[in-house]
């Protein structure tokens, strides 16, 4: 299987080096545009496919960069188009970082809304300065010249623009093989869950939307010195939908996506343009009626892109398989005096409801502390208030000495709060391994830069370690091979990376566990809840089940549970007798002590 991918990758490669010797020119130009336009769709790949994030304004990140080098080589004809290109880098991360303040704050219908406003705007903005040519626009751009040959030969331009455009496709592949890449790959789950592991969520949907704009600017830059003359067509929304169009019917979830569907709308296009007027008998726009058919017959019949459809035809590529690096280290334990989480008198109103009452508790170091109520009595509330998923109406939390209300998410887990949920969120389009090593966020410090340019390998490695070693068998295949019983444990084991990344061992909040805990009080052992897998084992008592013991007669409070594995990668559970009798202890507080002691808190309803 090996030689077979080498096989294919070498073939490819080879054919796209000797295509401009054998080609006619009118090919060369198209294959000079798919190069153009697969710059630009890698973009969308990452910011609409991998992020979520809906652009249809691409197209004038396009003229920044074109734009920006046509009016400095007419006007300033001794600056080197190479110094042209970094000043409209410069221009249009600016342009970009100021609208992506502005714009990825919205959600929904509003964001794609918003992109469209601003592509007109800046559509009619190019077309209406007299500086930049107005509608006519600028002709004369001088020539791309490299070490003192000037790129006037298509033939020549060509491998320039498909150099750039595999250099683009080798350091996006490298960012979504990474720390930031799997945030990245994690704000389609839920701004929640990718903050709960101390991710910027925000900020980093604007790293992701600077990142696309430039490569945006750079397509826009060789176009301008590939075409030599300039106007403000094409970069109006129309092109813009075209590029999106190019992302998702090439299959906006892998980077190989934009090199298929910029190639395959462009040859489609072209060939309607040709064959339909000889079909028909006269001229006319007919291609675009026909295209659009085509585009959706296409999207129903392969909703994921072509390329997903054409990578099960192809040689599967090896399991990369994770270099041998020594676990990352573990942070000591300091003792913490008195309460470590305070909850004083908290309290949560939705307009008329209340849904936390004035609701005041404490825990203090190495404690298991169990939230029960009924149904609809705030306990998911309450857990959201502790994690800043919500804001407070009233009332104070504290970790540590520390305020906590008025923070966010991923700043108190910064602090060393972690925390599940009660539905299991993981990323299905991610590996086993990606997923647990997602929890590792904050072991780390490469930024997307040296992701892309794949300098931090050694500490990728040693963040993924762990989770190679615990979950070997299955840590490199998909997760939509992992029956559903073990997705709870992949969960925990997840948080646990996250509870190593604080300077101190959080504390680990458990919104999932279900009420299955009476089967173990009544005989003596503590099983998983449902989901959190290792259920047979823990039924024949084998080394991972969670034995708990009890101080005295059934039904007195204090009961201890004893953690099984020493690595922390899987928490202990502990329930109360109480969860046998007054209702489903479905909200804890974990740690990860060896003998911890057990109270119930109440919840009830207002």
């Amino acid at each position: 299987m090996r030689v077979a991918h080498t096989l294919v990758a070498a073939l490819l490669a080879i054919a796209l080096v000797v295509a401009p010797l054998v080609a006619p020119p009118f090919w060369i130009t198209l294959l000079n545009y798919i190069g153009l336009y697969s710059i630009v769709a890698l973009g969308l790949v990452l910011l609409t496919g991998v992020a979520g994030q809906t652009s249809f304004g691409q197209a004038a990140f396009v003229g920044f960069g074109a734009y920006t080098t046509a009016y400095l080589s007419i006007n300033y004809p001794p600056l080197s188009p190479w110094l042209n290109l970094a000043v409209g880098v410069a221009l249009t991360m600016a342009a970009s970082l100021g609208l992506g303040f502005i714009t990825l704050r919205m959600k929904g219908h509003y964001l794609p809304l918003a992109t469209i406003a601003w592509g007109t705007s800046l559509y009619y903005l190019f077309g209406n300065l007299e500086f930049l040519g107005g509608h006519t626009g600028i002709a004369g751009i001088a020539a791309l010249s490299l070490f003192g040959l000037e790129l006037r030969n298509e033939r020549y331009f060509y491998y320039v623009i498909w150099a750039i455009a595999l250099f683009g496709l080798w350091a996006t592949r490298n960012l979504l093989d990474s720390r930031p890449g799997r945030a990245v790959r994690a704000l389609k789950g839920g701004l929640e869950m990718v903050e709960s592991f101390g991710v910027d969520a925000g900020r980093l949907k604007i790293v992701v939307f600077v990142y696309a704009a430039v490569l945006a600017c750079v397509a826009g830059w060789l176009y301008a010195h590939l075409q030599r003359f300039i106007n403000p067509t094409p970069f109006g929304i129309p092109q813009g939908i075209e590029y999106l169009f190019m992302a998702v019917v090439g299959g906006a979830g892998s980077v190989w996506g934009a090199v298929v569907g910029a190639t395959l709308i462009t040859l489609l296009k072209q060939v309607l343009q040709d064959l339909l007027p000889k079909l028909l008998g006269r001229d006319g726009n007919f291609e675009i009626v026909v295209f659009g058919i085509l585009m959706i017959f296409l999207l129903q019949r392969t909703r994921e892109g072509v390329w997903p459809w054409l990578a099960r035809l192809l040689p599967q590529r090896p399991t990369p398989v994770v270099a041998p690096a020594q676990p990352l280290p573990r942070h000591g334990r300091t003792p913490h005096a008195g309460a470590l989480l305070t909850v004083d008198r908290a309290r949560k109103e939705f307009g008329g409801l209340v849904a936390v009452s004035d609701l005041s508790f404490d825990i203090r170091n190495g404690e298991i502390l169990a939230l029960i109520g009924p149904n609809g009595a705030g306990k998911s509330t309450m857990f959201n208030l502790i994690s800043g998923a919500l804001p407070l109406t009233r009332g104070t939390i504290s970790f540590n000495g520390i305020p906590i209300g008025g923070l966010q998410p991923y700043e108190i887990a910064r602090l060393g709060i972690a925390r599940t949920f009660q539905h299991v969120k993981l990323i299905t389009a991610m590996s086993v391994l990606d997923n647990v090593a997602l929890g590792a966020y904050l072991r780390g410090n490469a930024g997307v830069g040296r992701a892309a340019a794949r300098l931090d390998r050694a500490e990728d490695c040693a963040r993924q370690a762990t989770p190679r070693r615990d979950c070997a068998r299955a840590c490199r295949g998909p997760l939509a091979a992992i029956a559903r019983r073990a997705r709870r444990g992949l969960a925990l084991s997840r948080k646990a990376g996250t509870c190593h990344a604080a300077a101190e061992p959080p504390r680990q909040w458990d919104d999932g566990a279900s009420g299955r805990a009476r089967h173990g009080l009544r005989h003596g052992t503590l099983r998983p809840a449902r989901g959190h897998g290792f259920r047979r084992k823990a039924r024949r008592g084998a080394p991972r089940g969670y034995p708990v013991k009890s101080p005295g007669a059934r039904g007195v409070p204090g009961w201890r549970v004893t953690q099984a594995r020493a690595d922390d990668t899987m928490h202990a559970y502990a329930f109360s007798k109480a969860a046998a009798t007054t209702g489903r202890a479905r909200r804890l507080a974990v740690t990860n002590e060896p003998s911890v002691p057990v109270r119930k808190a109440h919840v009830r309803t207002a």
